[in-house]
């Protein structure tokens, strides 16, 4: 067999996988339909935890959680899954982004940064806002 013909066939064969998964759902992102499914999906991993607030970003790709003795729970999708974390003001931290009802979040966490999260109003942006600001100004003072 002639080269030429040998790639031909490798690259159809390449194309034609990765087409494959794409069009059986592999290249699919996973979305939170609601803050209920939010609550339900966290409770899969931390069955004990009982969940006060609920921010959802816009894009329903992650919610956050207000748990209590200063700590949030996220729901993050990454690809068609959820990534689930529980943490405190030592784990993150937090500023308003100069974009309209978005914030930036970074986690100490090697697994998962953060990111830039945009809410669909100001007053979820701004009470979660709050919410870590005061959980990280709490562990400053107990720090000192």
């Amino acid at each position: 067999m002639s080269l030429p013909v040998l790639v031909a066939i490798v690259v159809l064969g390449i194309t034609l996988s990765v087409a494959a998964v794409h069009f059986t759902g592999g290249s699919k992102t996973a979305t939170l339909a609601n803050t209920d499914q939010a609550v339900r999906r966290f409770a899969e991993d931390f069955p004990d935890e009982l969940a006060g607030a609920i921010h959802l970003t816009a894009d329903a790709k992650t919610a956050f959680l207000e748990l209590g003795r200063g700590r949030i729970g996220i729901v993050h999708s990454i690809g068609d899954c959820f990534l689930t974390r529980i943490v405190t003001a030592a784990d993150v931290s937090v500023s308003n982004s100069d974009e309209t009802n978005t914030i930036l979040v970074r986690l100490t966490d090697f697994t998962w940064k953060g990111g830039r999260f945009r809410f669909a109003n100001a007053g979820d942006a701004q009470a979660l806002l709050n919410a870590l600001e005061a959980r990280q100004s709490d562990a400053t003072r107990e720090a000192a």
